[in-house]
């Protein structure tokens, strides 16, 4: 990404951002002039820099302007991130009382200048170094030296026709504090990158950044969230499913269970998902990771991604139900990945499913829960597209998914904090019941559209020796509504074990 990039009509130079890049489809076109607006600690500085810094390992001459930051803030910014802004020059324009023949940067005097002085000795600097790359910051300053919008305009396009001639690129930045709803600088600037911070009610803050224009570059629209991170700014560009394409086999694969293959018809499809749902404790992810397991005894790799349990936990119970997940982490088949969806934007957990498949190779993926997946996103409507573009993305890559939602109650009606059954290619509901004084628990698959699916209920045990699953049900109605009601002696439930027949009798 770090390369120049010839098109057919213009040379495309990097941003020094990677998923910048990726947005911008190679980056951006040189010798023009960029507007980057954004609130303060939206991450402009942090933006430009790095800006700078890709520069400086072309070696080309790079140039900032600082109207509203003293170099020594610049320095820190640096330093927080590791990097070091030698070679890159920077000039600062402060009050007078900075100024000393000991300062090893040019001083200048905005606040008691003009603004026409100001630009002409933005422009002075630029004659002198000759750059390639400039950041000017911030256009705040120029634009309270200007007293009137005409006069404002008037200079940017000076500056911008004096750049033009010069082959720079550059970047200006905005804080929109002095004229937070002004968009004639969209006209001017060849192409606008808008970045946005957001505060929740609980959680960390969320960013996100738009390209407002690019011209003569097809770049992709809309929001795209990203992260400041120690070395830069981390880009996650919108999951585009249409974008992503391979060839794979689509013959069934075993669940590992042969039960569970009988009720899905012929087992799970490549390029498919599968709902689990019912309510907490009835085995939903006890189901998913048996059929994770058999994938990765297949010599697939596999990743999951755990939002409502902790990792101990899950490993602990795992093993102590005969299905011990460490040995599969520890050959490095399997990615399990604890996920806090109040520190997670929706775009940085589509990245890390995005890397798990396409950079460690994942085969079959688990998201457990979409409950809490849910919480994590600004609304429902949000949700349901994420999740569709996310689902369409493994389903092209060949990837066998498992989703976990988990319903509220245990007996009677159950409700969903949201209805997504419509998206999932299969659907298994598991429920609990009652039978001679125990509580048991059953399994069904309600759709599938891959298959000619088994229509029958049948019970699901769990303990020690890992999941079984017994014949069909035939003497029950009523399990899935929560009321079952017993008709005749059945003589395909599973057999108690000695803990549950002493409590029953």
């Amino acid at each position: 990404m770090h390369e120049k990039v010839q098109t057919d009509f213009q040379l495309l130079i990097s941003t020094g951002t990677r998923g910048l890049d990726h947005v911008l489809r190679g980056g951006m076109p040189a010798h023009r002039l960029y507007l980057v607006e954004g609130t303060p600690g939206s991450g402009k500085t942090t933006l430009a820099l790095k800006f700078l810094l890709d520069g400086r390992e072309k070696g080309e001459a790079s140039l900032y302007i600082t109207l509203s930051e003293t170099v020594n803030e610049l320095t820190a910014v640096a330093q927080s991130h590791g990097w070091t802004l030698d070679g890159i020059r920077l000039y600062e324009m402060v009050a007078a009382d900075e100024f000393g023949l000991d300062h090893e940067q040019t001083l200048l005097h905005p606040s008691e200048v003009e603004l026409g002085e100001t630009v002409r000795n933005v422009i002075d600097l630029v004659e002198k170094v000759s750059p390639a790359r400039v950041v000017l910051d911030s256009l705040s300053e120029l634009r309270l030296l200007a007293q009137n919008p005409l006069r404002y305009r008037r200079q940017i396009l000076a500056l911008k026709h004096f750049f033009a001639k010069r082959n720079c690129t550059v970047l200006m930045l905005d804080d929109r504090t002095a004229e937070p709803g002004d968009l004639q600088l969209h006209s001017i600037a060849h192409g606008v990158i808008s970045l946005e911070q957001t505060a929740n009610d609980f959680g960390s803050e969320r960013r996100r950044l738009r390209v407002v224009k690019m011209r003569g570059l097809k770049y992709y629209g809309g929001y795209h969230d990203f992260t400041i991170e120690r070395g830069g700014i981390c880009v996650y560009p919108r999951l585009i499913a249409a974008d992503h394409h391979r060839s794979f086999p689509a013959d069934p694969v075993t669940t590992g269970l042969l039960e569970l293959d009988a009720l899905l018809g012929e087992g799970l499809f490549p390029g498919t998902n599968a709902l689990l749902a019912g309510p907490a404790g009835v085995g939903k992810t006890t189901t998913a990771i048996h059929c994770m397991i058999a994938a990765l005894e297949r010599g697939q790799k596999a990743a999951y991604f755990l939002f409502d349990e902790r990792l101990a936990t899950l490993l602990i119970r795992s093993k102590a139900l005969g299905m011990d997940l460490q040995p599969f982490i520890d050959d490095g088949r399997l990615e399990l990945r604890q996920i806090d969806p109040a520190e997670l934007s929706p775009g940085e957990f589509a990245s890390a499913v995005q890397s798990a498949v396409e950079e460690d190779g994942a085969g079959i993926v688990v998201i457990d829960s979409l409950n809490a997946y849910l919480h994590a996103m600004p609304s429902d409507n949000y949700l349901i597209l994420q999740m569709h573009e996310l689902l369409t993305y493994l389903a092209q890559q060949g990837v066998i998914s498992l989703m976990i939602l988990g319903q509220h109650g245990v007996m009677g009606e159950l409700r969903s904090d949201i209805d997504i059954s419509y998206l999932a290619d299969t659907v298994v509901m598991l429920r609990f019941f009652e039978a001679e004084g125990v509580v048991r628990k059953s399994i069904a698959v309600i759709k599938t559209r891959t298959s000619n699916h088994e229509r029958s209920i049948r019970e699901l045990g769990i303990d020690g020796h890992g999941i079984a699953i017994g014949e069909p049900i035939r003497s029950f109605s009523g399990i899935l509504s929560g009321a079952p009601v017993y008709t005749a002696t059945d003589r395909s439930l599973l057999p108690l074990n000695p803990a549950e027949e002493a409590s029953a009798q």
